[in-house]
């Protein structure tokens, strides 16, 4: 009986409306995600921002604003463990780094939906959106930038093996490629591979690249009938 005596028609209003706004909030922060075909997407993003206001607003309502200060940074420490579990090493590269930070503020803005701040609930929405669309095409500008200096940490080499007769054709295949995806090369090796292929190293001019790009990259360069095989690796040096 203890739970009809808990209904209060106010009460679940309010809290319609905090579930409410962070699941539409939290579903415009995974659509943008979704839609890059992120591993963290549209349910995931309105999952986690639903049920941190679920949380907050159940702690408004047990134990008032402390209570629900309380819960807040609980929330907080305990969206680290979902956002560590889409960040991935692969081949030498973390991916997933910017998955997680999207997870972790879509956790703040179903909080501040739960605590009834719909408002800055809303603002929250939009400077993550912002972050992961309009600073998109400057992050890969400034990340396609070669360095100036002579050594850098990370170094990405595109390789491919063909035979030693195709040599002259694949190398124009190479460098037309690598331009076509504006990743020019800043050195270029070739090396016996067998008894009648070569293997042609790449160096990348840039140190900060799309892995999905280069995967693309690769991709179109192995279709081709002159390539026996074509992949890419980045390589720390010191």
């Amino acid at each position: 009986m203890q739970a009809i005596n808990n209904i209060n028609l106010d009460s679940l209003l309010d809290t319609l409306v905090s579930l409410s706004a962070a699941f539409i909030l939290g579903g415009l922060i995974g659509f943008e995600r979704q839609y890059r075909q992120r591993t963290a997407g549209l349910r995931t993003n309105v999952l986690v921002a639903v049920g941190a206001a679920i949380f907050v607003d159940m702690a408004n309502r047990l134990g008032g604003a402390e209570g629900a200060v309380r819960v807040v940074a609980y929330v907080v420490s305990g969206i680290g463990f979902l956002g560590a579990g889409v960040i991935m090493r692969e081949e030498g590269n973390v991916r997933g780094l910017n998955t997680a930070a999207t997870l972790w503020t879509s956790a703040a803005v179903g909080a501040c939906a739960g605590a009834d701040l719909l408002a800055e609930a809303v603002l929250g929405t939009l400077f993550v959106l912002a972050a992961n669309t309009l600073l998109r095409p400057i992050v890969n500008n400034i990340n396609r930038q070669p360095l100036d200096v002579v050594s850098a940490e990370v170094t990405n080499i595109v390789y491919v093996i063909a035979r030693r007769s195709q040599q002259t054709a694949v190398f124009a295949l190479l460098e037309a490629e690598l331009e076509r995806s504006n990743y020019p090369a800043s050195d270029v090796d070739v090396h016996a591979f067998g008894a009648d292929e070569i293997e042609i190293e790449a160096t990348l001019a840039t140190t900060s690249v799309d892995g999905d790009e280069l995967d693309a990259l690769v991709k179109r360069i192995s279709t081709s009938n002159l390539v026996v095989q074509a992949f890419w690796s980045p390589s720390t040096t010191e």
